[in-house]
């Protein structure tokens, strides 16, 4: 079912313009289909704070799952930000004291621009604990993406990510590793995820701290790791919700560094993203001074090979929770005791 829009928050009206369905919150109110309220910690710097939003709702809304979708989107103040962003976060996001009040059906934060791989330097590690207290007791699941990730599994099971030799950048095959899991029930036994990041979790960290790896890369690791409940605890190390030219826009801002002197060397194209034809094109318009790089065009050509499996993974995850979020369901869930949780479905 669709996203509600309950206020004004200009995603909403980009995603409509885009043809997808947003109900007014009157209509949705009239209408006999349960609410299901997801909130979204977006920590995402200044550049990426709105692309951020609109990839997860988007990526919500085509769930197609029998819910109204409320989205509830909200940041730390600690995060450091410019004066137009501050505005927005103060016009359009809750505070989390609202979110916590208010309750939420499930919970999903985003990534953080962070290379460093000692966490706790951020300015945010305190405030970021506690809103992962608080979802643990009172959120049916809480799925982290990527930084966040990386977060919940220092914070609560003591692994810490590890710098990579260099940086993880493209688009990357990954196998299945347990068909019966219902929340990769209906996908593709290898699917294609988006990743971009500087440090890792390694599959032998999620299982040794107990989570179920249910997807993995030989050249990307692992992606899907799961709590030992089930769902709770959703982890992901890529990128679903990207746009098909997300890797393209981080591109052209390092190929754009690279043509003011910023950085010595042009930066390397992301793995398995360009074809040889686009990799020409981008190759000649590093060595032009006057031809900026979203004017070549090539961008709408593209490919993109991850949107149905993140749209599939999301649906599943919403539709566990939609199942467990009913009265005499969620006490057993919260205590970690599920003896219907379906596995079926090879």
């Amino acid at each position: 079912m669709p996203l509600v829009a309950y206020n004004d928050l200009p995603t909403f009206e980009r995603l409509r313009q885009e043809g997808r369905t947003i109900l007014p919150a009157g209509r949705a109110l009239s209408q006999e289909i349960r609410e299901m309220h997801i909130g979204l910690l977006n920590m995402m710097p200044d550049a990426a704070l709105q692309a951020t939003e609109r990839q997860f709702f988007r990526l919500v809304g085509e769930s197609n799952q029998i819910a109204q979708f409320y989205m509830h989107p909200f940041t730390l103040p600690e995060i450091e930000r410019g004066t137009e962003a501050r505005e927005y976060v103060n016009r359009y996001y809750e505070p989390f004291d609202k979110i916590r009040e208010g309750g939420l059906d499930a919970l999903i934060i985003s990534g953080a621009n962070v290379a460093d791989p000692e966490l706790m330097k951020a300015p945010f590690w305190g405030p970021l604990q506690d809103v992962m207290r608080w979802s643990w007791d009172n959120v049916t699941s809480t799925l982290c993406s990527c930084l966040a990730t990386h977060a919940v599994m220092q914070f609560r099971y003591g692994q810490k990510r590890q710098p990579l030799p260099e940086k993880l950048w493209g688009v990357y095959g990954h196998r299945v590793l347990d068909r019966r899991h219902p929340l990769v029930r209906g996908v593709n036994t290898v699917f294609d995820v988006p990743h971009s990041r500087h440090n890792d979790i390694s599959r032998e960290k999620f299982e040794s701290a107990g989570l179920k790896v249910l997807s993995h890369s030989e050249e990307a690791g692992a992606h899907i790791a799961v709590s030992p409940d089930g769902f709770r605890l959703v982890c992901f190390q890529g990128h679903p919700e990207y746009d098909t030219i997300s890797l393209y826009k981080e591109y052209r801002r390092e190929a754009d560094r690279f043509r003011r002197g910023e950085i010595a060397t042009p930066p390397p194209f992301p793995e398995n993203y360009f074809n040889s034809a686009m990799q020409s094109l981008l190759q000649n318009a590093q060595k032009s001074e006057d031809a900026p790089l979203d004017d070549t065009g090539f961008h709408e050509r593209i490919e993109n090979s991850w949107r149905d499996s993140g749209r599939s993974i999301i649906g599943n995850w919403a539709g566990l929770v939609y199942q467990t979020t009913n009265a005499d369901r969620r006490k057993q869930f919260m205590d970690g005791v599920d003896p219907d949780h379906p596995l079926d479905g090879l």
